[in-house]
C-alpha cells in the first residue's frame, strides 16, 4: 500500500512538474516569436519606407506580449488550486510578481472588504497594480517625447512632411525619366522642335540610316523619307513606331535593342522635320500619300491619328497618281 501511494504521488509530482513547465515554454514562445515578428516588420518597413508604422507595430506587438506575461503572471496560481500542492516560487520571484501587482493575499481579504453591499455581493479595497501604472505613466512619458521630437525640436517629420517630400522625390524621379526616355512610347512621344533635338536626331540618322536611306533621307535600299508617302503611315507615332520596332520581313531591324526611346523620338523628329526637302536623285514614292491634320511647315499634324490616305502610286505609269482603294502594301519603311 504504501508503494502503491508512493507511486502515485510521484506521478502525481510528474504531471504537476510538466504542467509548471507549459507557462515557461509558452513564454519563450512568445518571445521568439516577437523577435522574429518584429525583426521582419522592421525590414519590411525599412525597404518601403515606412520606418515609423514599422515601429508602432513592433511596440504594439511587444505591449502586448508584456500583458500576456503579465496574465500569466496574476493568474498562475489558479493551476493549483485543484491539486492543493501550493507552487514553490523562489523568494526573488515572489518578491518581484508582488511588486507588480501587490495582490492581497487570499487569508488577508477580509481586511479590505468594503462596507457596501450590492445583492450579496462585497466588494474589495484593492489598490491599482503598479504595473498598469507604469503603463500609464509610460504612455504619458511617450507622449511628452513625441511632442519635444514631431512638434518642438522637429527631429522627425510629420506624417504631411514625409507625404510632401515623397511626392517631391517622385517627380525628381520622373524627371529623370523623362530625360533618359523611359517614358516614351508610340503612344506618348510628341515631335520635337528644337534645334538640339533635331541635331541629335541627325547625328544618330547619318551614324545608323544612311546606308539605307541615304544621307539626305532620298532613299536607296530603303524608301525615300522626303517625299508624301508612307509605307507604314506618316506622323510621329508611326514613324516612331517602325523605328523602333522595325521591319524585319524587308531588313530593317528593331533598334529598340540599340537606342532609347528618346534617341528614337529624336530620329523621327528628324525624319519628319526633311519632308519636302526634295532632294536629288530621289527614289520613286511608295507606300499610301499621308494626309496631315497640321498644316504646319513639315506638314505633320500635332496629333497623328496613324492613318494614312487612299492615294496610291501607279508605277506602271511614270509616277502619275491615281486614285483607288487602299491595298495592303508589303514594302516597309
Amino acid at each position: 500500500m504504501k508503494i502503491q501511494t508512493l507511486t502515485k504521488t510521484r506521478k502525481r509530482r510528474v504531471m504537476l512538474k510538466n504542467k509548471i513547465k507549459i507557462p515557461n515554454k509558452l513564454i519563450i514562445s512568445l518571445f521568439t516569436f516577437t523577435g522574429i515578428f518584429t525583426s521582419n516588420i522592421y525590414a519590411q518597413a525599412k525597404d518601403n519606407s515606412l520606418d515609423t508604422y514599422g515601429q508602432v507595430a513592433g511596440l504594439l506587438v511587444l505591449l502586448g506580449i508584456l500583458i500576456m506575461f503579465i496574465l500569466i503572471l496574476v493568474l498562475g496560481d489558479e493551476k493549483y488550486k485543484d491539486t492543493g500542492i501550493a507552487p514553490k516560487k523562489s523568494a526573488a520571484f515572489a518578491k518581484f510578481k508582488q511588486r507588480l501587482t501587490k495582490a492581497v493575499p487570499i487569508e488577508k481579504e477580509s481586511e479590505i472588504i468594503l462596507e457596501d453591499d450590492f445583492d450579496g455581493i462585497r466588494e474589495l479595497d484593492n489598490t491599482v497594480p503598479p504595473w498598469f501604472n507604469y503603463l500609464f505613466y509610460g504612455t504619458i512619458v511617450f507622449a511628452v517625447v513625441y511632442m519635444l521630437v514631431f512638434h518642438v525640436f522637429n527631429i522627425k517629420p510629420l506624417m504631411l512632411d514625409e507625404y510632401i517630400g515623397e511626392l517631391k522625390a517622385a517627380e525628381i524621379q520622373r524627371e529623370e525619366l523623362i530625360k533618359t526616355g523611359a517614358l516614351i512610347n508610340e503612344n506618348t512621344v510628341t515631335l520635337l522642335v528644337d534645334e538640339a533635338s533635331l541635331a541629335n536626331g541627325k547625328s544618330a540618322f547619318t551614324t545608323n540610316c544612311v546606308p539605307c536611306h541615304g544621307p539626305a533621307g532620298e532613299g536607296t535600299v530603303g524608301p525615300n523619307l522626303t517625299d508624301d508617302f508612307w509605307i507604314h503611315g506618316g506622323g510621329i507615332k508611326n514613324v516612331f513606331t517602325t523605328i523602333k520596332n522595325g521591319v524585319p520581313a524587308k531588313g530593317m531591324i528593331s533598334w529598340s535593342s540599340l537606342l532609347n526611346p528618346k534617341k528614337i523620338q529624336e530620329v523621327s523628329s528628324y525624319v519628319i522635320s526633311i519632308h519636302g526637302t526634295n532632294p536629288p536623285n530621289g527614289k520613286a514614292p511608295e507606300g499610301e500619300k499621308y494626309v496631315s491634320t497640321d498644316s504646319t511647315k513639315t506638314g505633320i499634324g500635332k496629333t497623328d491619328s496613324l492613318k494614312t490616305g487612299t492615294t496610291k502610286i501607279d508605277s506602271s505609269k511614270t509616277n502619275k497618281v491615281k486614285t483607288e482603294p487602299v491595298k495592303t502594301d508589303t514594302m516597309k519603311k
